[in-house]
């Protein structure tokens, strides 16, 4: 019946894919990573760049974790700015132009070197469950693999289509085909299906871009690593990227054009992202700005291709000639790949539990944009929990779970999970009430200590964030000894100055130096957040019965005695943040458990 067998088989191999595939595998399970084209390994569709304001946070907590991202990017980037820095540490968020296809490849040789984990390409038709748990899969061509657990990272493929203008396809990104057959299965394995829509802009040839027209952006320097294994010293930056704008031409065009725009004109039908709009969005909504940013970035150093990030639009191939041209520097730049929206499939994510399980299924787990989510990072940070969590499922381990108050990786888990998406889901600061003390910087002494636990995180990456939390307590016991510690809470002074002034202070590594100055500028703040962080987890650790009959529970509104029901949440504080749960109803959950109690 069986061709092959596997403790565990991922599918699909994007950014969700290959986090989670080489977590398992790292972890000792013997994984089948399987994808539609290996070529598309790891491919980065849209924008050429990994992190950004919050996705930066996620890129770093993945690689405290144990991930490959944050390495992979350190090996290959471009050009590399810490965004935010005119505000305060916790928005601090890191962002490097990737070489496109440099990434694909760097990702690539990490799964082909990696122990346990085998690569096969093919389409999978269906997941295989007997008695209420995975089996195996079925591909297209008949072949069915063997698996005690599953891992669903989709991308965006499943019954994908792609539009532009008047004309429309089925495929998936960049010329690629799309998974037809999945979407069905789950379904019948009772999922239910949303229909979600992304886009991208065009790709412009390098040698017909006037650049002299634009403003230059200069990447930082010197460079901060993604990676805490990356020694930052050795980090170059390599290509330059430019801003230009809109003109009110830009915006004419489209609004004469609006008619032929598929979005408007009903031809689109999935829901789109809020914070990541096409530019004649853009235009409709904000017609009292006379102008948009255009960011030109380089696709890659061996490549004459640039992205317009700014510019997503799925209008019609002529419109889009007309609209680029009127841009400073792009009057008579070349379109080498035309700009597109995609439509896509994916799963309703309050159907997993806070372990990206299924609920109704044991050994099925979800990541990435399969989830409703957007972005690379947020489909990495996901493929690596839920391949954490497939592992220790199948080692009979308590899962990894991780909160709101642990790190952006918890408020995503729990948003997800929790409060379900009715569009696609993009990660910001704003959604952490926790973040100043979930910052980008401290991410391995929140982390590293339990992706080591789990078997994922090195010995040595494990004994690296073991040294810089020593010297940090060292250095802040030094400081208070020397009464320096509230010279240092001035908002000018660095932890150099004051060696200049008193040598006896030890000249502890870059990091460490960050963590001090931090921890005495935001001593106040940071003591008032965790104590509002430790309420937080008293409800988090007053757990709700599984069992719980919430149907016939007296007190609570018919609303909440369903969403309860359905959602079966794992304690009093995650039923608190599910939508149509009120105040009223946590106090008549929490008079219950009391009464239960006794």
């Amino acid at each position: 019946m069986f061709s092959d067998t596997f403790d565990i088989v991922v599918i699909g191999a994007g950014h969700a894919g290959c986090e989670a595939a080489l977590a398992c595998a790292r972890m000792g399970q013997k994984t089948l990573l399987v994808t539609l084209n290996l070529d598309a390994l790891a491919m980065m569709p849209c924008n050429p760049s990994i992190g950004g304001t919050a996705k930066g946070h996620l890129v770093r907590e993945l690689d405290a974790l144990g991930g490959e991202m944050g390495r992979a990017i350190d090996d290959v980037f471009i050009q590399s700015r810490m965004l935010n820095t005119r505000k305060g540490p916790a928005v601090h968020s890191l962002r490097a132009q990737a070489d496109k296809k440099a990434y694909q490849l760097r990702m690539r040789k990490a799964v082909d070197e990696c122990e346990n984990l085998s690569l096969r390409q093919a389409e999978v038709r269906r997941i295989l469950v007997e008695n209420g748990r995975v089996a195996g899969v079925e591909t297209t061509t008949g072949s069915r693999v063997a698996c005690r657990a599953a891992v669903v990272c989709s991308g965006v493929y499943l019954n994908s289509r792609i539009i532009i203008g008047e004309c429309s396809w089925n495929g998936g990104p960049q010329g690629l085909l799309a998974a037809n057959a999945l979407t069905q299965n789950l379904m019948d394995l009772g999922f239910s299906i949303r229909r979600f829509k992304t886009g991208t802009p065009a790709r412009l040839d390098g040698r017909t871009i006037d650049f002299s027209r634009m403003e230059p952006q200069y990447g930082d320097e010197p460079v901060v690593p993604f990676s805490f294994l990356t020694d930052g010293a050795a980090l170059k930056n390599r290509a330059m990227c430019y801003l230009t704008y809109t003109t009110p031409r830009t915006h004419e065009i489209i609004l004469r054009n609006l008619h032929r725009a598929p979005m408007y004109s009903g031809s689109i039908h999935g829901t789109g992202a809020r914070y990541c709009p096409s530019i004649e969005d853009k235009v409709v909504r904000f017609q009292d700005k006379d102008r948009h940013p255009i960011f030109m970035e380089p696709e890659g150093l061996y490549t004459v291709e640039w992205y317009a990030q700014g510019m997503s639009t799925s209008m019609p191939e002529d419109v889009q000639r007309e609209i680029y041209a009127s841009i400073p520097g792009l009057e008579h730049a070349a379109l080498v790949r035309l700009a597109y929206a995609i439509e896509y499939d994916c799963i309703d994510p309050t159907q997993l539990d806070a372990t990206f399980r299924a609920r109704h299924i044991e050994g099925l787990y979800c990541a990435g944009q399969v989830n409703g989510t957007s972005g690379y990072e947020e489909a990495a940070a996901q493929g690596l929990y839920a391949g954490v969590n497939a592992a220790l499922y199948l080692q009979g381990r308590e899962p990894m779970r991780l909160t709101r108050a642990d790190a952006y990786l918890g408020v995503l888990v729990d948003d997800l999970v929790t409060k379900g998406v009715d569009e696609p889901y993009r990660m910001m600061t704003s959604r952490a009430e926790y973040r100043l003390l979930l910052r980008q910087d401290n991410a391995d002494l929140r982390l590293t200590e339990l992706g080591y636990r789990v078997g994922l995180a090195s010995r040595a990456r494990y004994e690296k964030m073991l040294k810089k939390r020593e010297d940090t307590a060292e250095g802040r016991r030094l400081l208070d000894r020397l009464h320096l510690t509230d010279r240092l809470r001035h908002p000018e002074a660095t932890y150099d100055g004051l060696r200049a002034e008193r040598p006896e202070l030890p000249d502890y590594p870059a990091d460490v130096k960050e963590q001090l100055e931090i921890d005495a500028k935001y001593e106040g703040y940071l003591r008032r957040q965790d104590a509002d962080r430790q309420r937080f987890l008293k409800m988090e650790d007053t757990p709700l019965p599984p069992d719980a009959d919430y149907l016939n529970l007296s007190g609570l509104r018919i609303e909440a005695r369903q969403k309860l029901d359905a959602q079966r949440p794992r304690s009093l504080g995650q039923a608190s943040r599910i939508p149509g749960i009120n105040p009223g109803d946590v106090t008549v959950l929490m008079i219950w458990l009391k009464s239960r109690e006794r």
